[in-house]
């Protein structure tokens, strides 16, 4: 190399080793000239979008509302929900991108409340994102009395499309496709090896209880009067009612007294048939039978709907772990 190249090559090296330690000097004196509060505010919200963008398409904290899954949630346990394996959705409450996987049967799922009446997209959106920047803690989406609304549920999906599912006695049955003969759910739950545990409140041998305090009920209703409250008195007082196998019971007998109704034919003609569920549809089911608002009363929701599949649980301590 020529003296005059080297000492090119040694000119250009000083003059982009100066630039760089001037960028850095430059920097380092506007980060010092910063106030402090503006600095915490722009890490904060560094921090926030980082959260927000985990959670809206990868893994979303969600607080368990309800004992509609005990034992398997309980009511407080804060949990990561899986949004990427279904597809997470592009913006809060619009458009949904493709997952990995559609819903099986047996899988821990949160997805859209159905009877959820919505404040408007702008109002979704900032609830979502404040719910999902603050790890489920704060939540501007209250009722009058100051409850956090159900804006999504979070169940089991016990029925895939194809399946017939009714209820006897408070004990679900399923139908498979092309099969003539129904089965208890929890038998073939276990024989399927789906792993999950049903929680019964009410006992069985209290059904025939139920069976006389919703034929009160009903008479109650129809103005006609009853020679034997206790047994209704009873259940009220003990607030252990499967309220779906309690309506059924009810509803058969005001049928017998009106059979001319249509509300109550149709209504008695859902308990007595069931459900089908349709293709590209799930079944969501809590696993706390008689203390769970679910598709039993609000039919089988679309796989569309459904957000992501509940994975781990972080809070309190002592429950952390995976979710089956």
């Amino acid at each position: 190399m020529s003296t005059v190249a080297r000492e090119k090559l040694v000119t250009f090296t000083e003059r982009l080793l100066t630039w760089r330690k001037r960028r850095r000097l430059r920097k380092k004196q506007k980060q010092q000239s910063k106030h402090p509060v503006v600095d915490w505010i722009e890490a904060f919200l560094w921090a926030a979008g980082v959260v927000l963008l985990i959670n809206q398409y990868a893994l979303q904290a969600y607080q368990i509302p309800s004992g509609s899954m005990m034992n398997t949630l309980l009511q407080g346990d804060r949990i990561f929900v899986n949004k990427l394996v279904y597809g997470p959705e592009l913006l809060p409450g619009l458009v949904k991108l493709p997952g990995f996987a559609e819903p099986e049967r047996g899988e821990v799922i949160i997805f859209e409340n159905p009877s959820y009446i919505s404040r408007g997209t702008a109002f979704d959106i900032l609830q979502r994102v404040l719910y999902m920047v603050t790890l489920s803690i704060v939540d501007i989406d209250r009722d009058e009395a100051g409850q956090p609304r159900a804006h999504f549920l979070i169940k089991r999906a016990v029925g895939v499309g194809g399946d017939r599912f009714r209820v006897r006695e408070g004990s679900m049955q399923i139908l498979l496709p092309g099969e003539s003969e129904w089965q208890d759910e929890a038998g073939f739950a276990t024989t399927q090896g789906l792993g999950y545990e049903i929680r019964r409140i009410v006992r069985n041998e209290t059904i025939p209880l139920y069976r006389d305090a919703a034929i009160t009920d009903a008479r109650t209703s129809l103005g006609l009067s009853s020679s034997d409250d206790s047994a209704f008195t009873t259940v009220q007082r003990e607030r252990s009612v499967d309220p779906f196998e309690y309506d059924r019971l009810r509803t058969r007998y005001l049928l017998k007294a009106n059979p001319h109704e249509s509300l109550t034919q149709a209504r008695d003609a859902s308990y007595t048939l069931g459900w089908y569920v349709p293709e590209d549809r799930i079944l969501p089911i809590g696993d706390n039978r008689d203390n769970s608002r679910d598709g039993r009363y609000f039919g089988a929701v679309s796989t569309r709907d459904v957000l992501g599949r509940a994975m781990f649980k972080y809070w309190p301590i002592p429950r952390i772990g995976a979710i089956r």
